[in-house]
C-alpha cells in the first residue's frame, strides 16, 4: 500500500513540474517578444538621438 501512495505521489510531482514547465515556457515567450520589440524601437530612432539603451530613457 506504501509503494502505490509513492507511486501516486511521484506522479502528482512530475504533474506539477510538468505544468509549471509549461507556464514557464510561455513566459520565456512573452519575454522573447518585448525584447525583439525593443530592439525594433530603438532602430526606429533617428540618427541624432542619444544612443542609449533602450530600457535606460
Amino acid at each position: 500500500m506504501l509503494l502505490v501512495i509513492l507511486v501516486l505521489l511521484l506522479a502528482l510531482v512530475l504533474g506539477g513540474l510538468g505544468f509549471a514547465v509549461h507556464v514557464l515556457w510561455w513566459i520565456a515567450l512573452a519575454v522573447l517578444v518585448l525584447w525583439l520589440l525593443g530592439f525594433l524601437f530603438r532602430g526606429a530612432e533617428g540618427a541624432g538621438a542619444r544612443r542609449g539603451r533602450w530600457y535606460r530613457r
